[in-house]
């Protein structure tokens, strides 16, 4: 037997060899092989064993007291190597500690409130552990963390509480342009403040991986749609706080009688995409203009132009439209390297929080003031701005927009801006729980909803009522919430720790408001890069489906209007759909477009949409039977039986079967 490990001779080898003859019988072979045993402080678990084999297999561990010699290690024999050894008992102790804490945790309330695994909770979730749900809530802050930056710098343009005298922008005039920070700094403290409440009453009463902040999209649409820029819009932000805050509590209500979830499954599903699609270029074209890189301006002749240019090369009296010099403003490159195309690779590389180094780097490259992409110039406004940044760590209060609501519901404006945010924030974030419900694994393949969907959507409406009092856009779940959920992310935990991250923000306003607007427009491009990625499951093969969806989208981005684009799907969809579904029903379905059989099926959605709280209500009413209880859970589910529709006409009388929830079990 050869001593050493491998064809080839290893240093030392002939010593080996030579001990081995010393000791082993020469008779014989040396006796069998056995891993050497280490010392642990309690019996490891199952994943504690399977990982301390690794660990002793990537460290080439040697096995019994023959062991062949390891120049890893040691030059000659080891016998055994006492390093090797003390390496498989930290690694051992580290496992130990890990699965303790985590035992400890699952064995205390916390882990049966958050039902991790092994807590004995009705219904754990598996594969959930403590430690693991913390480490998915700082990914997911991480994340989502360039929010607190994005939201203050497109929510500012409103011109916040600020008055401008003028009506003209205000461009230019110091006083306005001073107020206009204070706003935007305040809406740094509310950003975060809302994010952390948000995610953790998500995570809390949710027990949802889910992370919450005010929408992009959203936050775009109240500020250029219904506020307008500095305020040249069709209501004032103080109405505009107003109908959110009515939208949030309309959006409360709607989710305790379950018509939340009802009202959007009943949206076609090709035009769902359509809206998150359109969104999506809407972002886009937000990060490419005056309000991110910069690339798109204003034209004369056409409707956008190329940028790119100085302040000093724009036309008199016609802001971002560039007289001379597109594309030689060096923040618009370092804004398109840095935090374009750098983020883009770090997100190749699967590197977590890429969205946030982008805008980080860019940042601290534009912080010094000596250079050409100087985020503060030697002006008033870069003075003020510079001094407020060397403060760091600071309490911003709300001083201009706290409770800044105008409770003028006579406007018939604010009506219209609130049915319109009502019916886009029902689309975007009942898609994106449902959606982060499915990728953790928590929907219910049967009923198709997910455990405490109502108590999520009143945490949403709620926190949406709560922003427009702190002054912000409506509240929403966060896609980026996919990222914690891929670090094993599972419970409310994940959440909590979100919230809890963005509740430390708070404290470092001075640096998330210095964030300059060629910072986060990469950022925003990216966003809608993700988000447009939804076409793909629009049907594209039947025209009745590709008009609607495609007139969606290509409304929002060019009218700069979210409930425009959903207005023109929809009047587009119920004509060219309902049109040949009258002649159908007419001719007996003799006069049928030819490719009528590629048309998505739309049907009113099965189930019930009475939430659980009610059903247990209704069935302790006086003078209730145990089968109108049965009938009115919302957990039974309806299928067409293969018996003949004549029987099932005279069983039910609505030609379904009524399954119990015993029979799904079983099946």
């Amino acid at each position: 037997m050869s001593p050493v490990r491998g064809d080839a001779p290893q240093r030392g080898g002939d010593l080996c060899a030579a001990n081995f003859r010393a000791v082993a019988p020469p008779s014989r072979a040396p006796p069998p092989v056995s891993a050497p045993s280490v010392p642990s402080l309690s019996p490891a678990p199952s994943q504690g064993v399977a990982l301390s084999r690794r660990l002793s297999a990537s460290i080439s561990l040697p096995t019994g007291p023959y062991a062949p010699c390891s120049p890893r290690f040691f030059r000659g024999c080891t016998f055994p190597p006492p390093y090797a050894a003390f390496r498989l008992r930290r690694a051992s102790k580290m496992i130990t500690i890990v699965d303790r804490i985590n035992a400890i945790v699952a064995d205390s309330f916390v882990g049966r409130w958050f039902q991790l695994e092994g807590s004995g909770a009705k219904k754990e979730r598996e594969g959930s552990r403590f430690l693991t749900e913390l480490r998915a809530g700082l990914t997911t802050w991480a994340a989502m963390a360039y929010i607190i930056s994005v939201n203050a710098s497109i929510i500012r343009d409103t011109g916040g509480t600020c008055e401008c005298p003028t009506h003209d922008g205000c461009i230019g005039d110091d006083a306005y342009t001073a107020c206009v920070a204070e706003v935007q700094r305040d809406l740094i403290t509310t950003t975060a403040a809302v994010s952390a409440l948000a995610s953790f009453l998500m995570g809390l009463l949710a027990n949802l991986p889910v992370g919450m902040a005010p929408g992009l999209g959203l936050n775009a649409y109240f500020t250029y749609s219904i506020v307008g820029f500095h305020g040249t819009g069709t209501i004032t932000y103080r109405e505009a706080l107003a109908a959110v805050f009515m939208e949030g509590w309309i959006f409360f209500f709607l989710s305790l009688l379950g018509l939340r979830q009802w009202l959007a499954r009943i949206m076609p599903q090709s035009l769902v995409m359509a809206v998150g699609t359109g969104i999506g270029l809407y972002i886009a074209f937000i990060g490419l203009s005056s309000g991110g890189l910069g690339v798109v301006g204003g034209d004369t002749v056409n409707l956008v132009g190329l940028g790119g240019c100085t302040a000093d090369n724009f036309m008199p009296d016609l802001p971002n439209y560039c007289a001379h010099g597109q594309m030689r403003n060096p923040t618009m490159w370092l804004g398109m390297f840095i935090g374009g195309f750098l983020t883009v690779f770090l997100m190749m590389y699967s590197v977590k929080g890429a969205l946030l180094i982008g805008i980080i780097l860019t940042s601290i490259i534009s912080w010094p003031r000596p250079t050409p992409v100087t985020a503060f110039p030697h002006t008033p406004a870069g003075d003020d701005a510079f001094d407020f940044f060397k403060k760091v760590v600071t309490f911003r209060p709300l001083r201009l927009i706290g409770d800044a609501l105008d409770f003028n519901y006579g406007n018939g404006r604010v009506w219209y801006a609130l049915v319109t945010m009502l019916y886009v924030d029902i689309l975007d974030t009942t898609g994106t729980l449902y959606a982060m419900a499915k990728f953790a694994g928590l929907r219910d393949p049967v009923t198709m909803d997910f455990e405490r969907s109502t108590v999520a959507y009143c945490v949403d409406a709620f926190s949406i009522s709560m922003g427009a009092l702190m002054g912000t856009s409506p509240v929403t779940a966060f896609i980026e919430s996919a990222t914690g959920i891929s670090e094993g992310g599972k419970t409310g935990l994940t959440a909590c720790m979100t919230g809890f991250m963005f509740f430390i923000s708070i404290f470092f306003a001075p640096i998330f408001a210095s964030f300059p607007a060629w910072a986060t427009g990469g950022a925003l491009v990216i966003v809608g890069t993700l988000m447009i990625r939804n076409v793909r499951d629009i049907n594209w093969d039947y025209m009745g489906d590709a008009v609607p969806s495609f007139l969606t989208i290509i409304v929002i981005p060019l009218t700069y209007n979210i409930a425009y684009g959903v207005i023109a799907g929809i009047l587009s969809y119920i004509l060219l759909n309902g049109v040949p579904w009258a002649l159908r029903r007419a001719t007996n379905n003799r006069i049928s477009p030819p490719s009528y059989n590629q048309a998505e099926q739309w049907v009113i959605p099965p189930g019930s949409i009475v939430p659980a709280w009610m059903t247990m209500l209704l069935s302790r009413m006086p003078g209730r039977t145990r089968s109108d209880d049965v009938q009115m859970t919302p957990q039974h589910q309806y299928r067409t039986d293969s018996m003949d529709t004549s029987q099932q006409d005279h069983d039910h009388g609505i030609g379904r079967k009524i399954i119990d929830m015993s029979e799904l079990e079983e099946k």
